[in-house]
């Protein structure tokens, strides 16, 4: 995550563990969508969902992407209609209302990140704004491998599109651009950012 204090993130997660293991928990498939409680959060204890709303339309806007530790729900947002979709096999445990006092910390981990992807999406020129994205998904779902950090979390260009405010085209365009520069690798439908660990933090830095 970008912009984030370490000790904020670390005690949310720590506090995960700690809660969810006297919880109840509901596991979803990918693509699932998960209930509309009003009276309920959820923890995700495993996996990845998107929140996510749509226009008259019916263009799909994505509000977020929640992983380990996130607290997400329908009491969270205001916005009409509202979604919460799994983007992989989700595992969740069930946080009723008398104990959201007790994680404090990711509720305010849930409004940082909102603030840091919505920095994001206003970002100019385009190029500036995928490349950011990708940087944020990378703290948020990455893992070292060999060439890079990889975005251990299967987004196709559609969804990357629909994020940013932009068209899947120039998605896919700007894309190929970062391949052919060197700074993006493909694997198995995954994406590798390239670049040394130092610069990643330095673009992180710059919507901070």
């Amino acid at each position: 995550m970008m912009c984030f204090p370490s000790s904020t993130s670390n005690s949310a997660v720590s506090n995960s563990s700690a809660l969810g293991r006297q919880l109840p928990q509901q596991i979803f498939n990918r693509r699932e969508v998960i209930p509309p409680h009003n009276d309920v959060l959820w923890r995700i204890e495993y996996g990845a969902v998107r929140t996510l709303t749509w226009s008259e339309d019916g263009t799909f806007i994505t509000l977020g992407y929640w992983g380990l530790g996130d607290l997400i729900g329908y009491p969270l947002s205001r916005v009409k209609p509202y979604q919460i979709e799994c983007l992989t096999g989700v595992e969740v445990s069930i946080v009723p209302p008398h104990l959201w006092h007790q994680d404090i910390n990711a509720l305010l981990s849930h409004i940082q990140q909102v603030e840091d992807l919505l920095s994001i999406v206003h970002r100019k020129p385009i190029s500036l704004r995928l490349w950011q994205f990708l940087v944020w998904l990378s703290e948020k779902f990455g893992r070292d491998v060999d060439k890079g950090k990889l975005i251990d979390l299967n987004v196709t260009h559609q969804d990357i599109a629909e994020v940013l405010n932009t068209t899947r085209v120039t998605v896919t365009r700007l894309l190929q651009q970062l391949e052919e520069e060197g700074t993006v690798l493909r694997h198995k439908r995954r994406i590798i950012l390239r670049l040394p660990k130092k610069l990643i933090k330095n673009y992180s830095s710059a919507v901070c």
